[in-house]
């Protein structure tokens, strides 16, 4: 019995070696994501809001440019951005909007905390194939923007987010289905060609 049990305290201080916190699994997300953008990617969006309901979405990135497709209430609207430029394509008054683009509105980057520092990281489950990793804003974190509450499920072995959940001002925002490669120029690139008989506004 001695023997026995001196070999599970062996077994279990090994494993304990291995083991990673919370806070470091977001970090190794992180990390492989950040890794990956170049490949590009895609995923999809959902963003629930108080009384107009849900707003599903779907976004691709590759480099600096990127396409968001969303649809509310019936009415679907199109987004490309290059960084420097961005092409709104209403579908009901087929108008195209044309701006500068705004940096702050294109953040390609799929980590949501820009601050481990601020927030509290805890494991809120795990399973054979995945953790689900909880952050809480806390006193550190003065960003008014921030999320107050993120939700991660990351995929053991790969560290891939399968889904991201974010919440912040009454409005949850849920990004899934996060593939990565097979983006292609054509399908984050803006082409006039495409909308020939479009009402064009040019805001530049």
């Amino acid at each position: 019995m001695k023997k026995l049990i001196c070999l599970i305290v062996a077994v279990v201080a090994g494993m304990a070696a291995f083991a990673q916190t919370p806070k470091e699994i977001v970090a190794r997300m992180d990390a492989e994501t950040t890794a990956r953008e170049a490949e590009g990617y895609s995923m999809q969006i959902d963003i629930k809001m108080p009384i107009l309901g849900t707003m599903p979405s779907k976004a691709w990135t590759l480099g600096d440019k990127t396409r968001l497709e969303a649809t509310m209430m019936g009415v679907t609207v199109i987004t490309w951005s290059d960084g420097v430029t961005s092409w709104t394509y209403t579908e009901k008054t087929n108008e195209i909007e044309i701006k500068p683009d705004d940096p702050s509105d294109n953040d390609s980057d799929l980590s949501v905390i820009d601050d481990l520092d601020g927030y509290d990281i805890s494991l809120a489950k795990q399973t054979d194939k995945t953790w689900t990793i909880r952050c809480k804003k806390n006193s550190k974190n003065t960003d008014k923007d921030a999320p107050k509450s993120i939700e991660m499920e990351i995929e053991k072995g790969t560290y891939m987010p399968v889904s991201i959940t974010a919440k912040a001002s009454g409005v949850t925002m849920i990004m899934r289905d996060i593939r990565f490669g097979g983006v292609t120029e054509a399908q984050v690139t803006f082409r006039p060609s495409d909308y020939p008989n479009a009402t064009i506004k040019d805001l530049r």
